[in-house]
């Protein structure tokens, strides 16, 4: 599995990371991208429904991250609670996790890592972030050309 983590103002890929397919495999490399960012700045981190656990918010808050996650509400109780819903910052969080989505989409399509030609975690690692810094270069220029 290919996993980025993703600055929500300009858009760009800061950190990928690729693990063997596992049913918490997502939450583990999120949780180990984010503690790899440097300490300074309070940050948010936005995901999908599938974040929602008690352990990966837990984490995120013992990291001094606050985490926007998607709230799971069908048939259980959420691990997000009103103190971090009630900000504007978390709709906001909720509505920029598509561009996200983007990324990959890309990576899919215009990168060709629909379907890997590589065998092993390594390898296809390697070509995986590869291609998320190719769509950085793409996504610059139209960047610097919006602040102009």
């Amino acid at each position: 599995m290919g996993h980025a983590l993703m600055e929500n103002r300009s858009g760009l890929v800061v950190d990928t990371t690729t693990t063997t397919a596992t049913g918490t495999a997502e939450r583990e490399a999120a949780a180990a991208m984010v503690g790899n960012l440097p300490a300074g700045q309070r940050i948010t981190v936005g995901g999908d429904k599938l974040f929602d656990t008690r352990d990966f918010v837990a984490e995120m808050r013992r990291l001094g991250v606050t985490p926007h996650v998607a709230q799971n509400t069908n048939g259980r109780r959420s691990a997000i609670d009103g103190r971090t819903t009630r900000h504007p910052g978390y709709a906001l969080s909720q509505r920029s996790r598509k561009r996200l989505e983007e990324v990959f989409g890309w990576i899919k399509t215009i990168g060709g890592l629909r379907k890997t030609r590589h065998r092993g975690t390594a390898r296809v690692g390697w070509m995986f972030t590869f291609t998320a810094a190719a769509y950085n270069l793409v996504r610059i220029p139209k960047l610097l050309a919006g602040a102009a």
